[in-house]
């Protein structure tokens, strides 16, 4: 029996898309290098899978979050260069170098002991350093910025600096004025820094002008189909399509409940699907009165509470050759736009994408 009969629940991952995406970003920013994030298990959509699809056209830089997300991406691309995000917990320089990895550093602490490590390898190790510029999440604050640039010759003199980063906290709306403030702050601490490549833009920044693109760019909702501008039409094709099969067909009477806890009754006589995908999946129950999923193109509310394996839609208007057993039923992808349902459960695409459950198979197609 083939995998897709067995199948209660797939997110279909199209690498086509994903390639697509990928040269798109590519054309927008010109000379920039494109290096792709695929922290988060790729997004929720399979890390090995993505970033082997896009090792094939080019892509020779990657992005994690996590050490152990770095050796498990090392595993899978032997010759790309991996920056991990977190930078250097204490004690883990060796399996940085064991595996090749390159650390963001983002403390005077982290930058204090990996130039140690080099000092005992006797050799300059390759770094990232990340700058805060306004986020106050990671990397040097301003004060600590002013002091490396003071103490540059002997803070770096066994670190090999690759990379300059910085983030940006309002990208996902292209005229917040915290953007170019941003810029300006990272360009004003590049002057006193020694010379390196810098990075300051992910998938928001690539929507802005160019000047934002520097030397690389960072995409990873961008990459997977998602749309880091939800205020401008996205320019990215859908990747990722997560879809339910129709375990059963009935017809409820005017006055009938749904669910737990009867929330839902009926205003007329209808027809309802029940879904093989619930909350287990990553299906949020905040979707239940407020979202909607498709079967045949027609799109269906949600009638009473998400269960923990179960949904149950209105197929009123389906066509009734359509509402069979079996059916697949789409929960976003091209029918339901990934920003939609992530509106309607009151979240953002990103968490959408990566809170899908490790149960949901991830099947890459190459379409």
């Amino acid at each position: 029996m083939a995998q897709s009969e067995i199948e209660a629940a797939r997110l279909t991952v199209r690498l086509g898309a994903l390639k697509g995406n990928y040269r798109t970003i590519g054309a927008r920013v010109g000379a920039a290098k494109v290096a792709p994030v695929v922290k988060a298990d790729g997004y929720g959509v399979g890390m090995a899978g993505v970033s082997c699809a896009l090792a094939e056209i080019g892509a020779d830089t990657f992005f994690v979050a996590r050490i152990q997300e770095g050796i498990d991406l090392r595993k899978a691309l032997p010759r790309v260069r991996i920056f991990v995000l977190d930078g250097l917990k204490p004690g883990t320089a060796s399996l940085y170098s064991a595996n090749n990895l390159t650390p963001v550093l983002n403390t005077l602490e982290e930058i204090a002991e990996w130039s140690a490590a080099a000092r005992n390898a006797r050799t300059k190790l390759d770094a990232a350093i990340q700058i805060d510029t306004g986020m106050n999440r990671s990397g040097l604050s301003h004060a600590d910025a002013e002091t490396l640039a003071r103490d540059a010759a002997t803070r770096l003199h066994s670190i090999n600096v690759s990379l300059w980063l910085s983030h940006l906290s309002c990208s996902d709306d292209a005229k917040h004025p915290m953007n170019r403030q941003q810029l300006e702050r990272f360009r004003a601490m590049l002057a006193k820094l020694p010379p390196a490549p810098a990075s300051i833009s992910a998938s928001g920044g690539i929507g802005l002008e160019r000047d934002y693109d520097m030397d690389m760019v960072r995409p990873g909702l961008a990459l997977y189909g998602g749309n880091p501008q939800p205020l401008l039409p996205n320019p990215y094709r859908v990747v990722a399509r997560l879809t339910g099969r129709v375990l059963q067909v009935r017809r409820v009477d005017l006055g009938d409940t749904v669910g737990y806890g009867a929330t839902f009754t009926t205003g007329k006589p209808l027809k309802l699907v029940t879904v093989s995908l619930g909350y287990a999946d990553g299906l949020s129950r905040v979707l239940a009165g407020r979202g909607q999923a498709a079967l045949g193109g027609v799109r269906m509310p949600f009638a009473g509470r998400i269960s923990m394996d179960l949904a149950v839609l209105d197929a009123t208007n389906v066509p009734d050759a359509a509402c069979k057993r079996g059916a697949e039923v789409e929960f976003f992808g091209d029918s339901i736009p990934l920003e939609e349902i992530a509106e309607a459960a009151n979240t953002v695409s990103y968490e959408i994408l990566t809170g899908i459950s490790p149960r949901v198979p991830r099947v890459h197609v190459e379409g």
